[in-house]
């Protein structure tokens, strides 16, 4: 559960990087100027993306491998800007969240959020600690 809350933590901080870096990438908070309401659609907006990527995700890369294959995985630049574009899809029917203005800006907006997720998780490993089942 811990390893949950961290890499949510970590992606909601990746994903308004992202929105500083991309200027097509913005997040549209529940209530805009409220500090507690913008935290919480960053996190919300994370636990969707998570989701997403995990299950439909997955079941495109398991689906798509010759695709990776025969591109040599420059494939995954489109898979992750189409599900950066549907977690965008996904929090506007929620009337608040991600807002993509397309699909380059969504691949290029993935590339950032993957990188800068990367980045934060190799700063924070020391310390949270590399393996919970040391105890």
């Amino acid at each position: 559960m811990k390893r949950f809350v961290v890499r949510l933590a970590i992606n909601a901080v990746a994903l308004w990087l992202t929105t500083f870096v991309v200027a097509g990438v913005t997040v549209v908070p529940y209530a805009p100027g409220r500090a507690l309401e913008t935290v919480l659609t960053y996190l919300l907006v994370s636990l969707i993306f998570g989701i997403v990527n995990g299950v439909i995700g997955d079941l495109i890369r398991t689906i798509a491998f010759p695709l990776y294959l025969l591109t040599l995985g420059l494939i995954a630049l489109v898979v992750n800007g189409l599900l950066l574009l549907l977690v965008a899809f996904i929090s506007s029917l929620l009337g608040f969240g991600l807002d993509v203005d397309g699909f380059g800006w969504g691949v290029l907006g993935a590339v950032v959020l993957a990188f800068l997720s990367w980045l934060i998780g190799i700063l924070i490993r020391p310390l949270v600690g590399r393996d919970e089942r040391r105890r």
